[in-house]
């Protein structure tokens, strides 16, 4: 596959590699706390050069109100990352880059125009032997100014709730065989999955301790790279996932379900798909919404 055949919304290593000294583009390294493996730990180690780190949880999300980070919040990160509406954002975190999809969407929100996700994840740039840093990139921060959000592409428990039973619409649950079995409840009150949602299952690696490793999703090849255009299609229309419907992806927080909304949106041009990103940890926590297990589905009474 060659640079032309790449759409604009992801990039490979070889193109990254040929703009690192480029000021109009803007790296960002998507982490998550103190991982050793994908947090800031990982980051200072080894990181592509002139690349910043955004936090999933501190940078993406307000604390306080619980929810993604407001406009004030977005202009904020991208001017103190010397981001402006003219720079080509480049994000990419490791998990086969369910932290960096998270962000492409909420930065899809917000009106971002140039915005791309490196195909292939950070595993996919060490496993090259490419060229690291442990060096933070100098900065000169701007004054960014957002677009007004385009909040069509989210989706609330009230839009969910009432997208249940409707023939046009269709959840698609991103989370593991347990989880949508309810054999485990992902850390929730309840488990189980929305009545009618349909599982693109992942798969949940451990290490031997049984201790978590891994997230392993079926749209990409077995080097973290996105499967073709053509394999996608075939697999989402094995499972009744047409662009012809109104769709809804969740998971447990937002990783796994925003991964599919790229997969959908961006590699396959479906039209009307939206990310419940409150997901597993509300509804599953939620006393009154309708859960199944097995095959019968029941809500529990508050």
């Amino acid at each position: 596959m060659t640079d032309s055949d790449y759409p604009e919304s992801y990039v490979n290593t070889h193109w990254v590699a040929g703009h690192i000294d480029d000021p109009r583009v803007r790296l960002v390294e998507i982490i998550w706390g103190a991982s050793p493996v994908f947090g800031k730990p990982a980051y200072d180690n080894q990181h592509i050069p002139g690349a910043i780190a955004w936090d999933f949880e501190s940078d993406l999300q307000d604390s306080v109100r619980r929810d993604v980070i407001d406009q004030t919040g977005l202009e904020a990160l991208f001017s103190r990352s010397g981001v402006t509406p003219e720079s080509t954002v480049v994000l990419y975190s490791g998990l086969n880059n369910l932290l960096a999809t998270y962000a492409f969407w909420l930065l899809k929100i917000y009106g971002h125009s140039h915005l791309s996700l490196l195909d292939g994840d950070r595993q996919k740039w060490l496993d090259e032997g490419r060229q690291t840093t442990q060096e933070n990139p100098l900065v000169t921060p701007t004054s960014y100014h957002a677009r007004e959000p385009d909040w069509s592409l989210r989706s609330s428990r009230e839009d969910v709730l009432g997208s249940i039973d409707e023939a046009n619409h269709l959840l698609i649950d991103a989370r593991s065989v347990e989880m949508y079995s309810g054999l485990d409840k992902a850390g929730a009150a309840r488990g189980g999955h929305i009545p009618g949602a349909i599982n693109l299952a992942a798969l949940r690696e451990t290490n031997p301790d049984g201790s978590f490793k891994a997230w392993r999703v079926p749209t990409v090849k077995a080097g973290g790279t996105f499967k073709s255009a053509i394999e996608l299609q075939i697999m989402f229309d094995s499972l009744g996932i047409t662009a012809d419907k109104e769709l809804i992806t969740y998971c447990v927080r937002g990783g796994l379900s925003t991964h599919a909304w790229f997969v959908l949106t961006q590699l396959l041009g479906y039209p009307k798909v939206r990310e419940y990103d409150r997901s597993w940890a509300e509804w599953g926590n939620s006393p009154d919404t309708p859960i199944v297990t097995g095959e019968q589905p029941y809500a529990e009474e508050c």
